[in-house]
């Protein structure tokens, strides 16, 4: 029961980052100045993928998959509008605070000695990988809007 319930933890994180990232595209689509939708586009299908894979594998061990984001998606929603109004750099942001708060919680599981080898594996060849990366491209993206 622990798993399903660590691994419905990270769906809802990851339903969140999902719909956050939507949010941001769809903020860079309205405004053609604000860019950055090519990086942004590949990161938000990268959760999506997340999404499945541990929808799968909760389904896999007997659970039931949570299908919203709960309160951390409410938050994220209220973050994201703030960060629309504040701009770009602002929007970079609130993503990159959300990736290293999900690598941070992946980090943090690997810790568990009660984790399932499944759930170990898809974390250290996936969702913390993808998380890093997704941090990395951040951190380049406010590099250089900072510079502009």
């Amino acid at each position: 029961m622990h798993n399903i319930e660590l691994l419905n933890k990270f769906l809802k994180d990851e339903l969140s980052a999902t719909e956050t990232y939507q949010q941001a595209l769809d903020k860079l689509k309205e405004n053609a100045d604000l860019g950055n939708s090519e990086y942004l586009s590949p990161i938000f299908y990268e959760h999506k993928e997340a999404v499945s894979s541990i929808q799968a594998l909760i389904n896999q061990l007997g659970g039931t998959p949570s299908e919203d984001s709960g309160v951390w998606g409410s938050w994220a929603q209220i973050v994201v509008d703030g960060a629309k109004l504040l701009g770009n750099s602002a929007t970079l942001k609130v993503l990159q605070e959300g990736e290293k708060n999900g690598a941070d919680d992946y980090e943090k599981a690997l810790l568990d000695t009660e984790l399932s080898v499944d759930i170990r594996t898809l974390i250290e060849s996936k969702l913390l990988v993808s998380n890093q990366a997704n941090i990395r491209t951040l951190d380049q993206l406010l590099d250089t809007a900072k510079a502009a």
